[in-house]
């Protein structure tokens, strides 16, 4: 009896870590090391099996067809992973479909939504009908998505440490059952070890871990040139970035790249922007 309650505790306190920003246990040897040794009996024998793959650490293609074979056993439309260099900014690393990253790029020029929120809290954000959100919790994404209708985003983190955000996208409202909970839960968490492990995106941009560089660092440079030009500070000019993008229909990165490359410069105070050659400004 005793060892039946202590192997249920175990589970429970497995589940507890799992709740609070996706943090398993970890406590040395390979699998153990991705925090799952405990919590297989909990997630589905599918998963299980997609988490063994990654486990294996061979590549970041192996990550992307994780991902693709995650994204049935959740029954989802599509899964995206994104990564945080420092609480705010989200990099698009991998993602099962261009649907998905169509709502990623929206979050990311838009700076609002679950996958942003989950983020800088660190905790699940939910939304099983984006139809019957509150008007005033995210305004302007609500208005320009189209495809999705529900959106679950789970935190990658451990302790203070936010890694990034894994984001499921359906495209028919309707809640989580508890099993899919913890498939994601888990597959969360074993990301969050396979991107600390490799080290990146803190470290290195270009780990080989990682598919190529960071490709919206040149958001943070663009935002650093507009604060110099209109002597702004760098969340205004942030802000400012992100409004003409919007106001465009374009997306942030390819907006700001405009910038880096002087194609591109915005006025101080709202007049129309002057586009130019890169050869014919300053």
């Amino acid at each position: 009896m005793w060892r039946r309650f202590r192997k249920a505790k175990r589970a429970e306190g497995c589940h507890a870590h799992l709740i609070r920003g996706t943090r398993l246990p970890i406590r040395g040897g390979r699998l153990r090391r991705h925090g799952l040794h405990e919590c297989f009996g909990m997630i589905s024998a599918g998963m299980a099996r997609v988490l063994g793959r990654l486990r294996r650490r061979d590549g970041p293609d192996e990550v992307e067809s994780v991902i693709a074979a995650a994204t049935e056993i959740l029954g989802m439309d599509g899964l995206a992973v994104s990564l945080s260099a420092d609480g705010e900014a989200i990099e698009l690393m991998w993602c099962t479909d261009e649907g998905t990253r169509r709502f990623e790029d929206i979050q990311f020029t838009l700076g609002e939504g679950p996958g942003p929120d989950a983020v800088r809290r660190g905790v699940m954000v939910w939304a099983p009908d984006l139809t019957r959100v509150r008007p005033d919790r995210w305004p302007t994404l609500t208005a320009e998505v189209d495809e999705a209708r529900a959106v679950f985003c789970f935190p990658m983190g451990v302790g203070a440490i936010r890694v990034g955000v894994l984001t499921a996208l359906r495209r028919t409202p309707g809640s989580l059952t508890s099993s899919e909970t913890d498939d994601a839960l888990a597959l969360a968490g074993a990301l969050t070890a396979y991107c600390l492990e490799d080290g990146a995106p803190h470290d290195a941009p270009e780990h080989a871990g990682f598919p190529g560089a960071l490709r919206r660092a040149v958001v943070h440079q663009a935002t650093g040139m507009l604060s110099v030009q209109l002597s702004l500070s760098l969340p205004k000019a942030l802000l400012r970035l992100r409004a003409h993008a919007y106001g465009n229909g374009r997306s942030l990165t390819d907006t700001a790249q405009d910038i880096v490359d002087r194609r591109l410069r915005l006025a101080p105070d709202g007049p129309p922007p002057t586009i130019a050659d890169k050869d014919g400004l300053p």
